[in-house]
């Protein structure tokens, strides 16, 4: 009697915790700068071989539409990765400039992000992924961390080296007999430069790690072919300058010519599809202790890359290929080989995996739970989308999404650059330009845009649409207290954040 009234004490006082064993568990696999078109499930044309992924979308759901909202900052991966862990939106976060003053953000935020939120609901929580570059606080929550940058061309300094880590957790729980549901942070170095994949992965994609400056990588045609909206410079200054990502990465550099471009992909696709490997690995071992039936797996990125489309190199753009990310779910309830749309952000993590576990979100969350998407109920969660950088020359480039419209505007460079980009996707996915219908492009590209496929904002015909998606932007920036107004919004802003005092 006495155990009778002791137990049902303990549920009451904490019913999460006396859950927590019936609970599926989560393996949330996070790779480091990715594009979804790398991939054979978001582009057939693409030469990467991930099986591994490929059986992950075959066996769950793939969104086509999920994205990171954007950055304040250069280092894109900092405020993605503070969004994935908190579900704060991009100018609600620690980081964002101004946000703790302007009581935008709430004190303590990680003591409410992924791993404080299900240590409190019983479950052991593991991580292991790069160092740098994300939210300390909130990484420190982790029960179990196994933090190292490694993006190395061997087994030890190289992908491998994180699934290491999660097989010898999940050994160590056998050993155990730990029955505990457990959340384990898998997250890679790569494909992030510098770019060294294994000798035998950058042979099959014709590529090697290139490291002389001063001269180009060897031709080889098993190298990937340009992308489709490839461009060997960017239209219009970016915004940003001397940015890193753009000006000094090994292998690259300032380069943008087709050997450079294509034995940098090679190197992309080389260390991608070793990330695919290690996580078969992972997901053989979960077989064979009986836990893969009872776990969600999510396979996403902090965010997309441009490697030479557009003609840029880094993930400071609010182009598709580096606004989107990938996004495939699989897990019980999830029927298998499906896709929605989705229009969800990265910052909806948070709310999606408590609602998949039963664990009740925290009240700084500000995310949407995707479950009724993955369950087949919804198509989207959302209408419209909106994405901003503002890490260079303020305010920077904003866009807003609306069904196939999308609208990107560029202020930078103190008012000398002033762009306005509008795209219809269904007719145009790639954002072809008109500088993709130059001959010398389309020889290299093999890629020949039909006549309407440009930027429309210039065209009286889309004029109307082009003052829709206008309005829609200003109103998401006014929604999510974007502190900047472009020049030709109303001056109705918050008061511009102070600039960072240079060290």
């Amino acid at each position: 009697m006495r155990t009778v009234i002791i137990s049902a004490v303990l549920a009451c006082l904490s019913p999460s915790l006396t859950l927590a064993a019936d609970r599926p568990n989560i393996l949330f696999i996070l790779v480091d700068d990715q594009s979804p078109f790398d991939l054979k499930v978001y582009n057939a044309k693409s030469p990467l071989q991930t099986p591994t992924i490929d059986r992950l979308a075959a066996e769950g759901m793939t969104l086509d539409g999920a994205y990171h909202m954007g950055a304040t900052m250069g280092a894109v991966c900092t405020p993605s990765r503070h969004m994935i862990m908190s579900g704060r939106s991009v100018w609600h976060l620690p980081i964002s400039p101004g946000a703790l003053q302007k009581k935008l953000c709430p004190p303590e935020l990680e003591k409410n992000t992924i791993p404080a939120v299900f240590n409190r609901a019983g479950y052991n929580t593991m991580r292991t992924c790069k160092q740098g570059n994300s939210y300390e606080a909130a990484n420190k929550q982790f029960t179990v961390r196994k933090d190292a940058t490694k993006r190395g061309g061997t087994d030890e300094t190289g992908s491998a080296w994180h699934a290491e880590q999660v097989l010898a957790y999940l050994k160590q729980r056998e050993a155990d007999k730990d029955t505990d549901p457990f959340l384990i942070y898998f997250g890679f170095s790569h494909p992030h430069d510098t770019r060294d994949g294994k000798p035998e992965l950058l042979a099959k994609y014709g590529a090697v790690n290139h490291t002389d400056a001063n001269a180009l990588p060897p031709a080889n045609p098993k190298a990937p072919a340009l992308p489709a909206n490839y461009l060997p410079e960017h239209p219009f200054h970016h915004g940003h300058p001397n940015l890193r990502d753009e000006v000094d990465v090994s292998g690259v550099w300032k380069k943008r010519d087709e050997r450079t471009i294509r034995n940098e992909l090679g190197r992309e696709f080389a260390c991608s599809e070793n990330i695919d490997t290690q996580i078969a690995r992972v997901l053989t071992k979960l077989k064979e202790m009986g836990q893969l039936d009872n776990t969600y797996i999510v396979y996403t990125a902090d965010h997309g890359m441009a490697i030479g489309r557009h003609g840029l190199q880094g993930k400071q753009n609010l182009y598709e290929h580096t606004w989107r990310v990938p996004m495939i779910v699989k897990g019980p309830g999830i029927k298998p080989g499906t896709r929605a749309r989705g229009n969800v952000y990265l910052l909806d993590v948070l709310a999606t995996l408590c609602d998949l576990t039963g664990v009740k979100p925290p009240e700084s969350n500000e995310g949407v739970s995707f479950k009724p998407v993955l369950e087949g109920k919804k198509d989207e969660m959302r209408d419209v989308l909106y994405g901003v950088y503002s890490g260079g020359t303020k305010p920077g480039m904003r866009c807003v999404k609306r069904g196939d419209w999308k609208l990107i505007k560029y202020d930078v460079m103190d008012g000398k650059v002033r762009e306005t980009q509008l795209f219809n996707l269904a007719e145009n996915p790639d954002e072809l330009l008109a500088q993709h219908q130059d001959p010398k492009v389309v020889a290299l590209t093999g890629n020949t845009p039909e006549k309407h496929q440009v930027n429309l904002a210039s065209d009286p015909k889309y004029a109307k649409k082009l003052e829709e998606m206008e309005a829609l932007l200003l109103a998401e920036q006014r929604r999510l207290h974007d502190p900047y107004r472009l020049w030709n919004q109303p001056d109705d802003k918050l008061t511009p954040p102070p600039e960072p005092k240079k060290k």
